[in-house]
């Protein structure tokens, strides 16, 4: 299995300039090939690929006012074109936007494959650099095994990461377990569980929103692109950076627990991008990283061995009574508890909707196919979903 550990390093003097003009170059052949293969469709409707792009870069390196390519390693110049090539692939096949330009202030990545680094004695030697950058080792990669990309990235909070992507041979499957949960997202309890267990939401962006508003009224006053600039732009985003690493600290904890306790886990599919829409909801709903969940879930899930099921995101939940099946049709979201018209039963909203995500996904699994409500039918009742009947 295909695995990548991130860590944390601080280059030397020597390694930083080395390093800052590796990203630099690479922005530049990204952002050159981009506008390259933007003009050739716009002008003569003509589709450059890789290979073309790479014989733009030996080009662009026998240039006079391009001399300083030819300082950094090629490998990274060549893997940003392979990543444009991507960018494109993805492009045409509807599942992303058309390739943005790189920007400096948001840091880069430089991709090494094994032609350009040496593994050695537990070490990573970069090409161009005598000495091996020193990593703050969280843990350690597994016996005999050795990196086959080492990807260096530096964030806008100018924190460097290294990345050293492996082939894991071990079997990290966990022992199987007898309990499954329903899992509801929300904003004032981040999840509930099936099992009536409510998870609070940390909400880290309050935490910092006062020193956040501080730094940001600071960074309002500065000329934009001096020196003074520069620093509050960096202290902005050093802010911002750690609210993300609590945000990811705790869904990792969490994850990991829901992953050990239970064999299988049901959640809902989430259109986290449509959901942001909402103005009035959308700083809530990203703090909360719904999307960021869902993630770790599925491939913690791969790692261990457990069972992830996703249902329709238009299942009634929160509407549909756990008792008797009724679905009410309408609950706003200021209604936290509520009374079955039909069979009295009384609900919590988020402890009621978690179990009827977990009713659903046992179903799901025995059948094999999502299930969404029946508009034309009453009392709730469940049908396969049109593509799994095609």
């Amino acid at each position: 299995m295909q695995k990548a550990f991130s860590y944390r390093f601080y280059p030397t003097t020597e390694q930083e300039s080395l390093l800052r003009r590796t990203l630099g170059c690479v922005r530049l052949v990204y952002n050159r090939a981009l506008a390259a293969r933007t003009e050739a469709w716009y002008e003569r409707k003509e589709r450059l690929d890789y290979v073309q792009t790479s014989a733009l870069l030996t080009q662009w390196k026998k240039q006079d006012d391009l001399q300083f390519l030819n300082e950094v390693s090629c490998v990274p110049l060549q893997q940003a074109l392979r990543h444009l090539q991507s960018a494109f692939t993805n492009f045409f096949a509807g599942r992303a936007k058309y390739p943005n330009f790189k920007k400096k202030r948001n840091g880069g990545s430089a991709e090494f494959t094994k032609s350009a680094f040496r593994w050695k004695d537990g070490k990573v030697f970069l090409a161009k650099c005598n000495e091996p950058p020193n990593i703050l080792w969280s843990r350690r990669l597994p016996d005999g095994v050795e990196p086959s990309t080492v990807t260096i990235r530096l964030n806008p909070a100018g924190q460097w990461y290294i990345s050293l992507r492996f082939d894991d041979p071990r079997d990290l499957t966990l022992q199987p377990v007898d309990p499954s949960v329903g899992l509801d997202v929300g904003m004032s309890s981040l999840i509930t569980l099936s099992t009536g267990e409510k998870i609070a939401n940390p909400k880290h962006f309050n935490r910092y929103y006062k020193r956040l508003r501080k730094v940001q009224r600071s960074l309002s006053r500065k000329q934009k692109g001096s020196r003074n600039w520069d620093k509050a732009r960096l202290k902005v985003a050093k802010i911002h950076q750690k609210i993300s690493d609590s945000r990811k600290d705790h869904l990792h904890q969490l994850t990991t627990r829901l992953i050990r306790e239970n064999q299988t886990i049901v959640i809902e599919s989430l259109a986290v991008k449509n959901m942001v829409k909402n103005r009035q909801l959308a700083r809530s709903i990203s703090d909360a990283g719904w999307g960021e969940l869902v993630r770790q879930l599925e491939y913690k899930a791969q790692w261990y061995g457990r069972t992830l099921v996703k249902i329709d995101r238009w299942f009634p939940s929160s509407k549909r009574c756990g008792q008797c099946g009724h679905i009410v049709e309408r609950l706003p979201l200021s209604v936290r508890e509520w009374d079955c018209p039909k069979c009295g039963a009384h609900h919590d909203r988020d402890i009621n909707a978690a179990g009827n995500i977990l009713a659903v996904g046992h179903t799901v699994t025995v059948c094999g196919a999502g299930v969404r409500p029946d508009r034309h039918t009453s009392g709730g009742q469940l049908r396969r979903s049109r593509k799994s009947q095609k």
